[in-house]
């Protein structure tokens, strides 16, 4: 794990019925790290560690460096608005708030932000489109959804980053009534993407890591407190 690439916050979920897996998979702009309720605390300390470097390593495989978010940017362009689009520069942005992207159609740029990495590659391309058709369109009238209505998985792709803005409010506002929802050991989290779009975007492993515990790694001593959420920091 790069400590120069910043992963964001991480959160640890144990459950009782995960017992030689681990699992860690990106939550929006956070990572949650799934271990097994009898873990220690310095249990707990090593597998995020092992975790969360894993799958940052992932995502920096996969993710599209400025420069080929501007060549991506050009593709695009190209082949949805009959390259009238032309940015001047496409930038991955750490200060982009609550918004996937930004764009400043006066001075042609848009700024991508870092929350889209490790995202399914069709939604990148989404968020990029979406920028590039501001160049073309200022605000969201029906000009602007017209030309956006080529790229064949707009509406999938805004329904995904709707689920992704959902789970994080919920997050950030918990209800303490309905418990607490774990994906499967070792799958994608089930709004990720339904299974058909994880086969055809071959996305299942880059969105995951998973690992089996050992069972001399597992303290047989530890308590069994049920699922427990805490926060932590890589």
């Amino acid at each position: 794990m790069n400590p120069q690439d910043p992963v964001g916050p991480v959160e640890v979920r144990r459950s009782r019925k995960r017992l030689r897996t681990v699992t860690a998979y990106r939550d929006g702009d956070r990572i949650v790290v799934a271990i097994p309720a009898r873990f220690t605390r310095a249990q707990e300390r090593e597998w995020v560690r092992r975790m969360v470097g894993r799958l940052a390593d992932q995502e920096r495989r996969r993710r599209p460096s400025d420069d080929e978010l501007t060549t991506l940017a050009a593709e695009l362009s190209a082949r949805y608005l009959r390259g009238q689009a032309k940015p001047v520069s496409v930038n991955w942005s750490t200060n982009q708030g609550r918004r996937w992207g930004s764009c400043t159609p006066t001075e042609g740029t848009i700024r991508i932000s870092t929350r889209v990495r490790g995202m399914p590659r069709w939604v990148i391309d989404y968020v990029v489109l979406h920028e590039l058709t501001h160049l073309l369109h200022a605000g969201h009238g029906p000009e602007f959804w017209e030309a956006l209505a080529a790229y064949p998985r707009t509406e999938r792709a805004r329904g995904f980053l709707e689920g992704v803005t959902f789970g994080e409010e919920r997050l950030a506002n918990p209800d303490p009534d309905a418990d607490a929802a774990e994906p499967p050991a070792g799958e994608s989290p089930p709004d990720t993407a339904d299974a058909d779009e994880v086969a055809d975007d071959e996305v299942a492993d880059d969105e995951v890591a998973d690992d089996e515990v050992a069972d001399d790694e597992v303290a047989d001593d530890a308590d069994d407190p049920g699922e427990v959420v805490s926060s932590a920091r890589a």
